[in-house]
């Protein structure tokens, strides 16, 4: 099965492309402490603005540090809080959606309304409000990310599970006295993940997003330590003499999340059931 997701996922030669550029982006956030340049957070007043130049590929901010080296560290915070957070979502989107979709009747309306009402608040405005009453940080928005980005993957598991629960081997498991738990955890769950993996990469490119967002209006990561988002707001201040402080950010945060959303839309049509007959028709030919 993972081979004929490969061969249909690698036919989609842009999600293939972002999928080399998001392992590019890992690879130089994993590495940051070796390959960057310069210390990230050290000050240089006798190099403040510099325009991009051979020791400088990026230039330098209003402090004199060297951008390239902010963003080759502010890529672990993206790292961090795209996976992080969307882990934690997933986690209460799939309990939740489970428990909703395999017992269904009052449990699922209650659930499903508590989705709801949630859904009806607008995402960003909430992180906002929660953030004005605890001090912001890169864990403080992971959580809230998290806590606050569940209810389209409880939809999603909730639909699957009304669908498998009803198959011939959730019958036949509970003919031989499986409990629940095991029925959830363990045959229906792991045949519902497909639409959750595809959920799981746009909720990364959104939580980076949101990220940049908080950052750039100084309620997320913050100084001295390096992110896309404060970066963009040392831009702002600087735009009329230091292009590249907002260019090569803002560059940096449209590639990641494009890169996403491709590999989402690649992986929505590989892991597509329908096609899958077509492709083994192939291989077999």
């Amino acid at each position: 099965m993972f081979y004929i997701i490969w061969r249909r996922f690698r036919k989609n030669s842009l999600s293939l492309i972002a999928l080399v550029i998001i392992l590019t982006l890992a690879s130089l956030a994993l590495l940051a402490p070796i390959i960057s340049p310069f210390d990230p957070t050290e000050i240089n007043v006798n190099k403040v603005l510099l325009s991009p130049n051979f020791q400088h590929p990026f230039g330098t901010d209003e402090l004199g540090r060297d951008v390239l080296s902010r963003m080759i560290w502010g890529s672990r915070v993206s790292l961090k809080v795209g996976f992080l957070s969307v882990g934690i979502a997933i986690l209460i989107g799939c309990i939740i959606g489970s428990l909703a979709g395999y017992y269904g009747g009052l449990i699922d309306s209650i659930l499903m309304r508590f989705v709801d009402v949630m859904l009806a608040f607008p995402t960003f405005f909430l992180i906002l409000a929660v953030i004005s009453i605890v001090e912001p940080g890169i864990n403080t928005i992971m959580v809230i990310i998290g806590v606050t980005g569940w209810m389209d993957v409880a939809r999603l598991v909730r639909a699957e599970f009304l669908t498998l629960k009803e198959r011939e081997f959730i019958k036949a498991a509970k003919a031989i006295g499986a409990n629940d738990l095991r029925i959830i955890f363990k045959h229906i769950l792991p045949n519902a993940l497909s639409s959750v993996f595809v959920a799981a990469t746009f909720g990364i490119a959104g939580a980076i997003l949101i990220e940049s967002s908080l950052s750039f209006l100084g309620l997320g990561v913050q100084p001295p330590d390096p992110s896309w988002g404060n970066i963009l707001t040392s831009g702002k201040d600087n735009i009329t003499v230091a292009w590249w402080l907002s260019f090569f950010p803002g560059l940096a945060i449209l590639i990641t999340v494009l890169s996403y959303n491709l590999i989402g839309e690649g992986l929505r049509d590989a892991l597509d059931p329908r096609l899958w007959s077509e492709s083994l028709n192939k291989t077999k030919n």
